[in-house]
């Protein structure tokens, strides 16, 4: 069997020719295999778990093709990424569907408020949330950021499309955030584990910067 370098999970519902490309584009000497079966899952050296769509037709489609079991047993002992639905679907419920998640971390995935959402003009913001937005890295925690956050700025702008956020219970794993108009947790770290809600792979130089750091980490 080929050697998998980087799985990045198909189960129907991201926007895997966009992720795939951009991880080739940074690691052209690796093998990068979009795949729908839970043994290259369990076989590659590191997962990508993005997602689009709605948290319940996610979590539906990941449990129709078997795949439950793999990403949990990945997440909790080799590099991963979670993008977009794939970090909301790490957490126990959201607001979306009133959808159970894989329940990885304590916290609920809460909808933007569609009423008093308005920027520094007084301009209304819209919901979803969509379009390039800087996202802050969180340092509380340590005195140095997270090797994903290498070489990127801070306040660097990336790019979202989203009407739910995570608001976890541990604010200790919150890797990053943006602000619309509040704060809201746009990145979580913990031990092998790193999940945006925006698109890196969307997301310019800084998206395939922060991609090239995935590749090259070694939690």
């Amino acid at each position: 069997m080929k050697k998998i370098d980087i799985a990045v999970v198909d189960y129907g519902m991201g926007n895997l020719r966009s992720v795939s490309k951009a991880l080739e584009h940074v690691a052209p000497n690796k093998n990068v295999l979009v795949t729908s079966n839970p043994a290259d899952i369990e076989n590659a050296d590191r997962i990508v778990f993005p997602g689009q769509g709605a948290m319940p037709d996610c979590i539906r489609e990941l449990d129709a093709r078997g795949l439950r079991s793999s990403v949990m047993h990945a997440a909790g002992n080799k590099p991963f990424l979670g993008i977009c639905i794939g970090l909301q679907m790490l957490f126990e419920h959201s607001e979306e569907g009133d959808a159970a998640g894989l329940g990885l971390f304590k916290g609920n995935v809460k909808r933007f408020a569609t009423v008093d959402m308005h920027d520094e003009n007084g301009e209304k913001l819209k919901v979803p949330h969509m379009g390039w937005n800087q996202v802050y890295q969180n340092r509380n925690q340590q005195s140095e950021a997270h090797a994903l956050w290498s070489n990127i700025e801070d306040g660097a702008r990336f790019y979202y499309v989203h009407s739910y956020y995570v608001q976890p219970d541990d604010t200790s794993i919150i890797g990053g955030y943006s602000e619309y108009p509040q704060q809201f947790t746009s990145a979580i770290a913990q031990d092998n584990l790193f999940a945006v809600q925006f698109h890196p792979e969307k997301s310019a130089t800084a998206g395939l910067q922060m991609l090239s750091n995935f590749v090259n980490w070694l939690p």
